[in-house]
């Protein structure tokens, strides 16, 4: 672990922060950091950056909602750039896409999908599937990876965590935060149906015998 003040922030105080989606492991953004900006990131779990053509901190998702949960930031070998993987809730970029990196230079140009696209293609079932192989093949650098390898005890530490946002945020009254933080808490069920080798499946049998079928 290597603290702030030993990253090397340019002449204007910023440094490069590379966003990168913890699951799929693409490429999200490139946006910039000030030590300010950085040590509130660490602070409030979530991703704020310093515009610099506003010339002033820009907290991700403060209006549009898309916020950029971190998993964990990590600098390179020369301490001058950082990566910041994070859990996100919505497209990274203005425009719609999920990258902001989407326009090709070289290879094989594709149409970069919309957020309404990618909602089509989601379900639960193919998150299930995906948390199912992280507990087989485990990812390096995957926050699910981490889960499984903490074991049981820090799973339901963290459903626990999520549990009493999704409170917070739902008194507040607050949707967005609220749907953010069902979508954490319904996330974190899965793991631990996960790693108790509970299914869909199982689940939905119970609820049917509850209301009838």
């Amino acid at each position: 672990m290597i603290e702030i003040s030993e990253l090397k922030f340019d002449e204007k105080g910023l440094i490069p922060a590379i966003v990168v989606d913890t699951e799929s492991g693409a490429v999200l953004m490139l946006a910039y950091m000030n030590e300010e900006s950085l040590k509130i990131s660490l602070d409030e779990g979530r991703t704020c950056f310093w515009s610099r053509s506003r010339k002033k901190l820009w907290r991700k998702g403060e209006t549009s909602g898309n916020f950029q949960q971190i998993v964990s930031i990590k600098a390179d070998c020369d301490r001058d750039s950082i990566t910041v993987e994070v859990k996100k809730a919505g497209p990274a970029c203005h425009t719609g896409t999920e990258s902001c990196f989407s326009e090709y230079i070289y290879g094989e140009d594709t149409e970069p999908r919309t957020t309404d696209e990618i909602s089509e293609s989601f379900s639960f079932h193919s998150l299930y599937s995906i948390i199912q192989d992280r507990k087989v093949n485990r990812k390096s650098g995957s926050y699910t990876t981490y889960l499984f390898e903490k074991g049981l005890d820090k799973i339901l530490k963290k459903l626990g965590e999520e549990s009493t946002e999704v409170v917070i945020a739902g008194k507040s009254g607050n949707k967005p935060d609220t749907i953010f933080e069902l979508a954490d808490l319904t996330y974190h069920a899965m793991v631990l149906m996960a790693e108790m080798g509970i299914t869909l499946e199982d689940i939905r049998k119970e609820l049917a015998s509850r209301h009838g079928g």
